[in-house]
């Protein structure tokens, strides 16, 4: 029997870097929740190792495991199967299908996300259970994003992202990602950033609203936007469009280059999709909502 497990998009509502580890790694804050879509995986008993993909974006992936860019979804099985194995557990043969519905390389989490769902559907398949100690050190050794990517819900990160708390009280918000459709190397825009020790965000104030949340939301930063509109000038003329479409907040996610607009209702958001992709139809556009007050919104079957 199959198992499919949803990739949804992360989306860095905000991201404050805050200093820089003697070992180079910088230290982040930031506030993340997750769409109701993206990529898909799916996993099913095989003879042998196999992997597949489909999909808009299955073109700009590597199907090797190896590699400066090997693919992560490969990466997880082969990790993971390590350290069942070290566990005695068993791990056999599994045939792994990907369909790529994020672009590759653009601030949503798409590569961690599919980590992180092979992950979730690979313990699920094999019936495993190790350590949680086990799971969160592989999930952080395969990247700092796949640790918030495995919770898949509104949470607060700190640290390289490792220390993770949720935010139950989020409300879903009605959302457009959309993306130029241009690679941003997340190093070139950390070699831009000139200042690594930036203001934190503070305690979490008390929010019953979606309208508090916008403002508080409204009051943070990414850090990382100025630099990737260095390295990518169409990250200002997205963010512009979107803008021009009236959201109550209109931000990039991670280190670039897709941006997300936030709007009060379903109406708006269908409205400025419409606009949006009228006016740049070669480019990636979603409307999605994200997962809120609770709800996990990972489809599975």
């Amino acid at each position: 029997m199959a198992l499919t497990e949803i990739a949804p998009a992360k989306i860095n509502l905000a991201l404050h870097v805050t200093g820089q580890r003697d070992d180079g790694y910088h230290l982040l804050e930031t506030v993340v929740t997750f769409s109701d879509a993206g990529d898909v995986v799916t996993v099913e008993a095989a003879p042998e190792d196999a992997f597949s993909m489909s999909g808009r974006f299955s073109q700009g992936l590597s199907r090797e495991a190896g590699g400066s860019d090997g693919n992560l979804v490969l990466r997880a099985r082969d990790v993971l199967r390590e350290a069942l194995s070290e566990e005695g557990m068993s791990a056999p043969p599994v045939a792994i299908h990907l369909e790529k519905n994020l672009p590759v390389a653009s601030g949503i989490g798409g590569g961690s996300a599919d980590a992180a769902a092979t992950l979730r559907a690979l313990l699920r398949h094999w019936h495993a259970t190790p350590a949680a100690s086990t799971l969160d050190r592989l999930a952080l050794k395969l990247g700092a994003d796949i640790p918030m990517c495995m919770v898949g819900k509104p949470l607060m990160a700190s640290g390289v992202g490792e220390n993770i708390a949720l935010l139950p009280a989020m409300p879903s918000f009605h959302c457009i990602i959309a993306n130029p459709l241009q690679p941003v190397s997340t190093p070139q825009v950390f070699q831009r950033l000139t200042e690594k020790n930036n203001a934190p965000m503070g305690p979490l104030p008390a929010l019953s609203s979606a309208a508090g949340w916008l403002s508080w939301l409204g009051s943070l930063r990414n850090d990382l936007e100025p630099p990737a509109r260095l390295v990518q000038s169409r990250i200002a003329e997205l963010s512009g469009l979107m803008k021009d479409t009236g959201a109550a907040l209109v931000r990039m996610s991670g280190s670039g280059a897709s941006c997300f607009a936030l709007y009060e209702t379903e109406a708006q958001a269908r409205e400025s999709l419409e606009r949006l992709t009228a006016a740049r139809p070669q480019w990636f556009f979603m409307q999605t909502r994200t997962v809120g007050k609770g709800e996990t919104d990972d489809a599975r079957t």
